[in-house]
């Protein structure tokens, strides 16, 4: 008489502690979800001033709780100060031009509409192909456009007011997150990768690009960003268009796009300038936006971003638009990230399917 086999204890109960494994961290990923913004940041501060912490352990002689201070007190001081002065110069010149919206001394829908009377003949029977001939219904889905977005916007700022005591909890969690990752990153970079069974060369290669990737793209895209949204903001300042810094604010965010961001600010005006007689400011800002803004694009993004992820351009521009329509604003460098890991994962299991059809 044949008895069915037991399952040995020891697996038994290797299986359950795995299963526990996976309960667990689910659980704890879990309850991190709702700070999953505030941890991220925490953990891109500490990967991107990783390289001043280390000159810091060199200032104090090795002393890792003062040499995270330290770290944290300059990192307060040349990029969360001048953030919030901005933020604080933004909001109030945002506000100023939200009131001139709804005086109707500002009118998109003006502006529209004496851009579209001075089209010629063949574009205007283009636009009826598209539906977009009648210019009062289309001025109509201008205006309605402009102040849902000016609604949205306003909907935002009194969100912020209002969850104040949550945005600050996640300010103080990043702050405090990133304190500890500087004092004991390494430590615990080498405790996680103990704990993922692959070989030693894969971990390596995975936290590589990882870090790398991170760098690079907080780094170049902010680069790029400030250069762009500078730039632009000096060109509108220069010719006198309202808003100057808003308008160079909202450039800088859309840089974040590869390729297309900026233009979509500076080129409608430039267009304004043109069809309503102001020849040389069109002109010039044409020019200005093709050889300058456009050029920073161009030569700093491949060299910051491309050149050390290692990813075509058009990778980094689907990447980065996917991953700011699921992750917001954070998805900018979330993107980037699984789309290397993806790259780099793939790449490890073609080498070694490789190898097993030559053994």
């Amino acid at each position: 008489m044949h008895h069915p086999e037991s399952v040995p204890p020891r697996s038994l109960e290797d299986k359950t502690f795995r299963l526990l494994l996976v309960i667990v961290s689910l659980a704890f990923g879990w309850i991190l979800f709702p700070f999953y913004g505030a941890v991220f940041w925490g953990m891109v501060i500490a990967i991107l001033f990783a390289p001043l912490f280390r000159r810091a352990l060199k200032w104090t002689k090795n002393r890792r709780t003062l040499a995270a201070l330290v770290s944290l007190a300059i990192i307060l001081l040349i990029v969360i100060l001048p953030l919030a002065l901005l933020a604080a110069s933004l909001v109030q010149q945002g506000a100023g031009v939200f009131q001139k919206m709804q005086s109707g001394e500002i009118n998109f829908g003006l502006y529209f509409e004496k851009i579209v009377s001075v089209l010629p003949h063949w574009v205007g029977n283009l636009l009826d192909r598209f539906g977009l001939g009648n210019l009062g219904a289309l001025q109509k889905k201008v205006t309605a456009l402009v102040t849902q977005g000016s609604q949205f916007l306003t909907t935002q700022a009194i969100g912020i007011g209002q969850n104040t005591f949550d945005f600050l909890v996640g300010f103080f969690i990043t702050l405090y997150l990133a304190f500890f990752l500087l004092r004991d990153g390494a430590g615990l970079a080498r405790r996680i990768g103990e704990a993922i069974p692959l070989d030693a060369r894969y971990k390596r290669d995975l936290f590589s690009k990882f870090t790398t990737v991170i760098r690079a793209t907080v780094k170049g895209n902010i680069l790029v960003a400030i250069a762009q949204g500078a730039l632009g903001g000096l060109a509108f300042w220069f010719l006198g268009v309202q808003g100057a810094l808003l308008w160079a604010v909202l450039m800088a965010f859309l840089s974040l796009l590869p390729a297309v961001g900026a233009g979509l600010v500076w080129l409608p005006v430039a267009a304004y300038f043109l069809v309503t007689g102001a020849i040389w400011q069109g002109v010039g800002l044409t020019l200005y936006g093709v050889l300058v803004i456009g050029l920073v694009d161009n030569v700093l993004r491949p060299v910051l971003v491309g050149k050390d992820t290692k990813m075509p351009d058009y990778v980094v521009l689907i990447s980065t638009l996917g991953g700011m329509a699921i992750f917001g604003l954070n998805g900018f460098v979330i993107g980037p990230v699984i789309a290397a890991m993806f790259m780099a994962v793939w790449e490890i299991f073609l080498v070694e399917k490789k190898s097993e059809l030559h053994r």
